[in-house]
């Protein structure tokens, strides 16, 4: 408690607090909507296995366009990483040392879960368990990365999309869309190959979206009386340490072409209706399932890869939280929900990547000792054990944070913002190969089967490929290839 009050103290003045607020809300319901929904049952041979409600709980479709807030995610991913990036740019640092600072954050708690796992998955290897069965249990637990899929792909292009959104500003996200749409036709028509560029287009989108805003939100250091300014000066003056970076550098073009979001209540407003205007459309009136998350059996998934009806679901999102803005960021002022905000950011993407785990564990734990529940799904037994269920994983989710969280709590102590060296041209390449790895194995993860047998949980050349790019990465971090 005293740490968290102490950073509350420290909070820059200029800090978007409203960005930490909806991260720190949507990995919460994203954690707790994957409890929530799960069913457990068994399987022929007696063995406990789960799988989703919703299939099941057809009236809950529509509640999915709040549930599914990896739009959220994305929005505030965008904004983070444009005010990081600028900020480390006006203290003289380039972009491969954002991507290799970056990683710290992002890496680092991944290369723990993965290790974790895999270290148990040898061990029940070599008891003799079914290497099936070890790939099912890894396969579920590592359902996480595919989120970081695609937010690593869009961290590794952000240098290069920021740029891109520098010259053409809000034109970048509608052509996006639009790759989407065609996407979009290649699952309803043909040929389905078209819509394998949606899991990136649709959520550089919405990251594009996040830079907008940062643009709306940062401003240029006041150059009045008695304070120079960089042209006055003849110097290049780095921004104020309570802003969160500079600001634009060039005025907005008219139009769509504008860099910067519209932030205002009316804006807001047009989002939210337009948003749900067309999801209606798409849903109802379309091809497009009104679930935005995964239900089984379903032929088409509007979030794998990403849909224009979850498109429109982001859009009217966003309006919802431009409405919202001004009662959230009164209630950050205060030192409690502040400092309760920046507790869940400390350890965020370790409750995200091992909320899964916890459920494992507690599956296994009431199993062992013959006190595991299997009613069926959305009947009086079901419901009533959602309260007790969600209050032993939270139990044993904090245990895991208490274990892990550190990780991510000390990467995250490694940040931009300080000066830092430029690196040689081998060092970019090499982190962005570094990255380049860490995704393709996680991608490879990802798609393997769950009925595959892995002894190790996950393929080989996976686990290989993960532990050289981390491993490139880390030994960039530590300052290799830099020149001062």
């Amino acid at each position: 408690m005293r740490r968290l009050r102490q950073l509350a103290e420290r909070t820059p003045a200029g800090r978007e607090r409203y960005v930490d607020l909806l991260r720190a809300l949507a990995i919460t319901m994203v954690v707790l909507g994957h409890w929530s929904v799960t069913v457990i049952g068994r399987d022929a041979a007696g063995q406990a296995t789960g799988h989703s409600a919703l299939g099941d709980l057809r009236w809950a479709y529509p509640l999915t366009w709040l549930a599914q807030v990896m739009p959220v995610f994305f929005l505030v991913g965008g904004y983070a990483n444009a005010a990081s990036l600028t900020r480390l740019r006006a203290r003289g640092g380039d972009a491969a040392g954002w991507l290799i600072d970056r990683s710290a954050r992002l890496v680092r708690p991944t290369s723990t879960l993965l290790l974790v796992l895999t270290a148990a998955a040898a061990v029940a290897w070599l008891r003799d368990i079914d290497p099936t069965r070890i790939r099912q249990v890894f396969w579920f637990a590592t359902i996480p990365l595919w989120f970081l899929v695609a937010y690593l792909a869009a961290v590794v292009l952000t240098p290069a999309m920021y740029a891109l959104h520098r010259r053409l500003g809000l034109v970048v996200p509608l052509v996006l869309v639009a790759l989407v749409g065609l996407g979009d036709l290649g699952r309803l028509s043909g040929p389905e190959e078209l819509s394998y560029g949606n899991y990136l287009f649709g959520w550089l989108a919405v990251h594009q979206l996040g830079f907008a805003w940062h643009d709306a939100r940062a401003t240029p250091p006041p150059a009045g009386p008695g304070v120079p300014s960089a042209a006055k000066a003849g110097t290049t003056a780095p921004p104020p340490a309570e802003t969160d970076a500079a600001g634009p550098s060039t005025p907005d073009r008219p139009g769509v072409r504008r860099r910067r979001l519209p932030t205002s209540r009316r804006a807001g407003l047009v989002f939210l209706a337009g948003g749900l205007g067309a999801v209606l459309l798409l849903t109802v009136l379309g091809p497009w399932p009104v679930a935005m998350l995964k239900v089984p059996d379903e032929r088409l998934d509007n979030a794998a890869p990403p849909s224009l009806a979850l498109l429109a679901v982001a859009a009217g999102q966003l309006g919802l939280i431009l409405l919202l803005r001004g009662p959230a960021e009164r209630l950050l002022r205060r030192s409690g929900p502040w400092q309760a905000v920046i507790g869940v950011n400390l350890v965020v993407l370790t409750v995200f990547l091992w909320h899964l785990t916890a459920a494992i564990l507690l599956i296994g734990l009431l199993d062992a000792v013959g006190t595991l529940p299997t009613p069926a799904v959305d009947t009086a037994a079901w419901w009533a054990w959602r309260v007790p269920w969600l209050l032993l994983l939270g139990a044993v989710l904090a245990v895991l944070v208490a274990i892990f969280g550190p990780v991510e709590a000390r990467s995250g102590r490694h940040r931009t913002g300080r000066p830092t060296s430029r690196g040689t041209p081998a060092r970019s390449a090499l982190a962005v190969a570094g990255y380049a790895a860490v995704v393709a194995a996680l991608l490879v993860n990802s798609t393997t089967p769950q009925q595959a047998p892995e002894p190790l949980g996950t393929p080989v050349r996976a686990l290989v490929a993960y532990l050289a790019g981390a491993g490139v990465l880390r030994l960039l971090r530590s300052g290799w290839g830099t020149r001062g």
